[in-house]
């Protein structure tokens, strides 16, 4: 490809980018139908069957502790590098700024804040839910055991259900969630079930989670998931009420009902591109700051009662005259004494004798 077909193709993305924001016509939500309920459902029965068999001692914790006694970190020493970094992308600091900064230029793009407020409602709904159960069952993890074949559980730990798994199935499948085609929903449901699946699977590799913590994460990523869009119309509200509060607070500027430095401060925000004329208010009163006239340099007199105001005397300082230092100025000597006169002190040296001269 030659260079200026580079240039051209350039122009065209920088060109899009400087565009006005364009509001969709229809922003497609998720309902929950029937096939939702359903797996949400079988999703829920698949945790609480999980949660029971690490209660019971049961087939799966004998599994978790052949797999820790395998150690997959030492048999495939070779990958351990790799997926030293590849469990990122479950850690919830660096995945939620990736995501948010995406959903944020969406909502920007968009005219809507429902991304932004999607993504929110999601991980709040992850840290309670997920932590939780975490602090409630109080599960050690496998660096960690102490005795063999046990479960390891309310022994204060903060393991299971695995926060990584969890944390990955909805950071990236919130993407999939508010995906605006039914083709594009598709394609990032398959990439984040690929995410999730490769960071639960690389936790048991590297042995910070137990095989049952993972299965449990899983479901617990997924059950937030499927229950999202009966959290729409909270949503929704939320949108409103973030929409009302900034009219409300551009009404208030426009009528100069705030003070200066909430103006100058709000002004990016609610300027719009310099559409809107932000007034600070005046002292004492709702009512708009009028015109001023323009303060009177120091020295100047105020004005006369009368309407007339006297001539204006000069500066005590012009621009093309330069300082005096205090050491450079001459010495006035001032007349006259300045301590107070004592008549009694007077009257004394008046009636005494003065000394001879030359004596």
């Amino acid at each position: 490809m030659r260079t200026d077909q580079i240039l051209t193709r350039l122009e065209r993305v920088f060109a899009r980018l400087d565009r006005e924001p364009e509001r969709p016509a229809h922003l497609q939500t998720p309902q929950m139908s029937r096939h939702r309920v359903v797996l949400l459902g079988s999703t829920l029965a698949f945790y609480l069957a999980i949660v029971v068999a690490v209660l019971t001692t049961s087939w799966l914790v004998r599994l978790d502790w052949q797999i820790m006694f395998f150690r997959p970190y030492e048999q495939w020493p070779q990958l351990h590098a790799f997926l030293d970094y590849l469990v990122v992308l479950g850690q919830r600091g660096p995945t939620a700024v990736m995501v948010a900064a995406w959903l944020g230029w969406r909502s920007w793009r968009q005219h809507t804040l429902r991304p932004l407020i999607t993504l929110g409602v999601a991980l709040l709904l992850l840290n309670v839910t997920v932590g939780s159960v975490k602090l409630g069952l109080g599960r050690l993890g496998p660096h960690y055991a102490t005795e063999i074949g046990s479960a390891e559980l309310f022994a204060g730990g903060d393991i299971f259900p695995s926060g990584h798994t969890a944390n990955a199935v909805v950071t990236w499948g919130i993407l999939a969630y508010l995906a605006s085609t039914v083709v594009t929903r598709r394609v990032l449901s398959v990439v984040s079930a690929v995410v999730s699946l490769s960071v639960g699977a690389t936790t048991v590799y590297l042995g910070t989670h137990w095989v049952s913590d993972v299965l449990l994460g899983w479901s617990a990523g997924l059950l937030i998931m499927l229950a999202l869009p009966w959290f729409e119309p909270l949503i929704a509200r939320t949108e409103a009420y973030v929409f009302d509060v900034r009219e409300a607070l551009r009404r208030r500027a426009e009528t100069g009902r705030m003070p200066a430095p909430v103006v100058a401060a709000l002004t990016p925000l609610l300027s719009a591109g310099g559409k809107w004329q932000l007034r600070p208010a005046a002292e004492g009163a709702g009512e708009p700051a009028p015109a001023q006239a323009p303060a009177a340099p120091s020295g100047t007199a105020a004005a006369a009662p009368g309407g007339h105001s006297p001539a204006p005397r000069p500066a005590a300082h012009t621009a093309g005259r330069q300082h005096v230092i205090r050491s450079e100025r001459t010495p006035v000597t001032p007349a006259g004494s300045r301590r107070p006169a004592h008549t009694e002190r007077a009257a004394a040296r008046g009636t005494a004798a003065r000394p001879v001269a030359g004596g």
